[in-house]
């Protein structure tokens, strides 16, 4: 079920004690699209909206959060979540990134308005302002300690922040392109960048250097993820060895999201490449489920999940729309995604 019922509308059914009525649409592959409405005819003496469904779709459960919708003919349902809060002063253009603090206390955030801000999780109140980038900044991340923020931009640098006072204590320059993504190695004495120049690079945090360049693909890394490796994959041999400033990097493998359609894994302390995947568009993100199985999206809306050990096919490709996975993010059992419809 792909409807048409955005976000905003299901909190406007939710909250609101008017009529109204909002589309939908229901979308399999090779078939024709299903189209109806949903109509909301006010609330209940119990604050629940009364709302019913066009011929086609049937409306299974209404909560004051949350509507379940069904289409019996493709035997598919779909649950619209009213947001829980909303924080709408924050950025005054798209959101681009954005990060939550281990504790949940502090959020960070970059936005296409040229800011890049740390913020309070439970209220939106705005606590500081991180500024020091050139252009655009792309992605922005907490340390673990969630003290210290890491963040990349369009001007090819690498940062790190202080979350207490917004100074920036650390500045990484060797990339010859913007920064696209960046990952944090453990508890953080290295930390890893990849960028438009096609190369991911590993940096000391200590010591503000480069500890030396991961993988050069000749073609932009959209984005990286680092995880610990299943025990039975061969993961190579650096061909020399690798500096006492290297800390976690054993045992670890390194995916990089290629421009190029391709989904790369690499040795992180080998440098040694481990598989190569080609997908069916450029891949822009990329996660670890576990130690085995990873996910990663593409700019045509595919979602393969794939098996480290074997990455001749993938366990399964999924795909809601065409629309380009732009994040992936592990979420209990599954996976959160977003797409840019």
């Amino acid at each position: 079920l792909v409807p048409l019922l955005t976000p905003l509308t299901a909190a406007s059914f939710l909250c609101s004690r008017d009529e109204g009525e909002a589309w939908l649409s229901c979308r399999s592959p090779g078939k024709a699209t299903l189209y109806g409405s949903v109509t909301r005819r006010g609330l209940s003496s119990d604050g629940v909206p009364d709302i019913v469904a066009s011929e086609g779709f049937v409306v299974r459960e209404v909560t004051k959060k949350s509507i379940l919708i069904s289409c019996p003919h493709e035997n598919v349902s779909t649950k619209f979540l009213a947001p829980y809060t909303s924080f709408c002063r924050i950025h005054q253009k798209s959101i681009t990134c954005l990060d939550i603090s281990s504790g949940g206390g502090l959020g960070v955030s970059t936005s296409t308005d040229g800011t890049m801000k740390i913020w309070q999780a439970a209220n939106g109140e705005i606590r500081r302002l991180l500024e020091g980038h050139v252009y655009d900044v792309n992605c922005c991340r907490f340390f673990p300690s969630g003290l210290v923020v890491l963040s990349g931009g369009m001007d090819a640098q690498l940062k790190i922040w202080s979350a207490e006072d917004a100074s920036c204590v650390v500045t990484f320059k060797g990339h010859k392109g913007g920064i696209l993504d960046t990952a944090i190695v453990d508890r953080g004495r290295n930390v890893l960048s990849c960028s438009r120049d096609g190369t991911a690079r590993l940096w000391d945090c200590g010591k503000s250097a480069c500890l030396g360049v991961i993988a050069d693909c000749g073609s932009p890394v959209n984005g990286i993820a680092v995880g610990t490796a299943d025990s039975s994959l061969n993961l190579g041999s650096p061909e020399k060895p690798p500096s006492e400033r290297e800390v976690g990097t054993e045992g670890k493998i390194l995916l990089l999201a290629r421009e190029d359609k391709k989904l790369q894994g690499v040795g992180l302390q080998s440098r040694q490449p481990v598989f190569l995947f080609i997908g069916s568009d450029a891949f822009n993100c990329c996660t670890f489920l576990s130690s085995t199985y990873i996910l990663a999206g593409t700019q045509d809306g595919n979602i393969y999940q794939l098996d480290v050990r074997n990455t001749n096919a993938p366990i399964q490709v999924i795909r809601r729309s065409g629309a380009p996975v732009l994040s992936l993010l592990p979420y209990r059992d599954g996976f959160i995604a977003s797409q840019g419809n």
